[in-house]
């Protein structure tokens, strides 16, 4: 464990050159992979995820599993991946899809997997947008044009203590302390934009935040997934821009200790993860230390949170993807070998926006963006998504 931690302090972990852990370590802990991936399974109506996983063969499926099978995590978050009641999709998609060699990779097996209700699709009652009109995607919980569209799933290799799960669907977005509730610029009043009957009802998360307790030996992982809402498609009130903001802030204020005691979860319990709890963030936060269009500082805050480990997994297929696209790649600050998204060419370009964040008290050893370079016989699965799988490898100790 010391030689592992040793090679984190060194700067090593971009190399991912740290060989297997030694029979002393492996006796002391375990390597696990944790990953999450934006696989865009989300589907146009209700029921047709179900539809189309119900047997081999869907080409979209088929790639998604690919990229998975030639990964291997442990642990995985899928955002973008419809909600579907007692795991159904779930298990069609293990079933007919990851338990099935795709183009030569070995077959995979996830005996545990988590999802619950997202807050997409689910109608608030109320003009959102300013539209005139009530009802539709703007006007839910979070955008979906049916309750679920957009969720998340999350696959194991190791137990998942369900029982202590965390949802925190329903947590209200005004009942967070200082809250950047959006303006609206044609008035005086500050973070007016949502009036007060709105704002008792209106919840902050655009899915759900999820604390997922993972069994690794003795020891457990809380696997914190979100997917906050992306920072467009708004006016000048930016009311998408200042959620993603606090989406992200929820889960920095969570891991960090007096911080989080105003949280609740959907069974009422209160405050965030202890002192001394493990944890890996993951999940697609629509949000760029850098570039793009979300808050300045937004994803800083998480990153720099005092219990967060910042991994900087990479690819060299980003940067020639950066290259090759150019547009918007070339005027960018942040270095497009972190990039995980490949968007438009024109606007926003690429960027950083899938997280992998390991606490204090694991030790990650290797990180990585999978994106394949152009002459890789593997490049055919860049198309599988517009996000790029993230992984990342944590020594866990034992307790």
């Amino acid at each position: 464990m010391k030689r592992i931690a040793a090679v984190l302090a060194s700067g090593a972990l971009l190399a991912g050159t740290l060989p297997s852990a030694t029979p002393a370590e492996a006796a002391a802990g375990q390597n696990v992979r944790f990953a999450t991936f934006n696989a865009s399974l989300n589907r146009g109506a209700a029921g047709q995820l179900v539809t189309d996983l119900s047997q081999p063969g869907n080409a979209q499926a088929n790639e998604v599993a690919e990229v998975i099978q030639r990964n291997r995590p442990d642990v995985l978050l899928i955002n973008e991946f419809d909600y579907v009641p007692d795991n159904r999709a779930a298990d069609l998609f293990r079933e007919n899809y990851l338990e099935r060699g795709q183009n030569g990779a070995a077959p995979i097996d996830y005996p545990y997997a988590f999802t619950a209700p997202s807050n997409t699709g689910v109608a608030t009652g109320f003009d959102l947008d300013r539209n005139g009109q009530v009802g539709g995607g703007n006007d839910a919980h979070g955008f979906g044009l049916f309750e679920g569209q957009y969720g998340m799933l999350v696959l194991s290799k190791y137990p998942i203590d369900t029982r202590n799960a965390r949802t925190f669907q329903k947590f209200l977005w005004k009942d967070m302390p200082g809250a950047l509730l959006p303006d609206d610029p044609a008035t005086p009043a500050p973070h007016d934009w949502y009036s007060p009957r709105i704002l008792d009802v209106l919840r902050l998360s655009s899915k759900s935040h999820w604390d997922v307790p993972i069994r690794v030996g003795r020891s457990t992982v809380h696997f914190l997934a979100a997917h906050p809402t992306p920072p467009t498609f708004d006016g000048p009130e930016d009311r998408n821009g200042t959620r993603n903001n606090d989406e992200i802030r929820f889960w920095a204020d969570y891991v960090t200790p007096g911080k989080g005691r105003y949280i609740y979860d959907d069974r009422g319990r209160r405050g965030g993860l202890g002192a001394h709890e493990r944890f890996v963030i993951a999940g697609d936060h629509n949000s760029d230390p850098l570039d793009g269009d979300s808050v300045p500082g937004a994803i800083s805050r998480l990153l720099n949170a005092p219990r967060v480990i910042e991994t900087r997994p990479g690819s060299e297929g980003a940067v020639r993807a950066a290259q090759d696209q150019a547009g918007a790649n070339i005027g960018q600050k942040g270095d497009p070998f972190f990039d995980t998204g490949d968007f438009n060419d024109n606007a926003p370009g690429n960027l950083r926006i899938d997280y992998v964040l390991p606490s204090k008290g694991l030790f990650p050893w290797h990180a990585e963006v999978f994106w394949p370079l152009p002459d890789s016989p593997l490049a055919r699965l860049n198309d599988a998504s517009d996000h790029h799988l993230v992984r990342v490898d944590v020594f866990v100790p034992r307790r």
